[in-house]
C-alpha cells in the first residue's frame, strides 16, 4: 500500500499590520502541508487584511466596504443575481445590502440610491 501525499499549500501574507502578520505566521508555522511563501514566490493562497467593519465616511454617509462594492455594481446597472455572482455572496445578502444602502442614502430605489451617492461624492459616475 503506497502512502498518498498531499500537495503543499504555499501561503503569502499581504498584511499591513506587522504584529498581525507575525501572529499569523506563528499560527501557521508547523502545520503539516502549509508553508509561507518566500518573497517573490508564487503562492497558492494569499491572505490579505482588510477591516470589514471600517465604515467609509463620505458625504455624511457611513458605508461599509461591501456596501460600496454593491453600490458600484448598482451604478453599472447590475441585477441582484449578477451582483451576488460577482461578489461571491448570496442574492439574499445582496438584497440586505441594497436595503441598507437605501436606508443610509435615504433613497427610494436603486437608481435613486446611485443618484444620491453620486451627488454626495460617494461614487463617481
Amino acid at each position: 500500500m503506497s502512502e498518498q501525499t498531499t500537495p503543499e499549500i504555499v501561503i503569502s501574507l499581504e498584511i499591513d499590520d506587522p504584529a498581525l502578520a507575525d501572529r499569523l505566521a506563528t499560527l501557521l508555522d508547523g502545520i503539516a502541508g502549509l508553508r509561507l511563501a518566500t518573497p517573490g514566490e508564487a503562492a497558492s493562497l494569499i491572505l490579505v487584511s482588510r477591516d470589514r467593519h471600517e465604515a467609509v465616511h463620505a458625504g455624511g454617509t457611513d458605508l461599509t466596504p461591501r456596501e460600496l462594492d454593491v453600490l458600484a455594481l448598482l451604478a453599472e446597472g447590475a441585477s441582484n443575481k449578477a451582483i451576488a455572482r460577482q461578489l461571491g455572496i448570496s442574492v439574499h445578502t445582496v438584497k440586505f445590502h441594497v436595503g441598507s444602502l437605501l436606508d443610509k442614502l435615504d433613497a427610494t430605489g436603486r437608481t435613486d440610491a446611485v443618484a444620491h451617492a453620486a451627488r454626495r461624492g460617494v461614487i463617481n459616475l
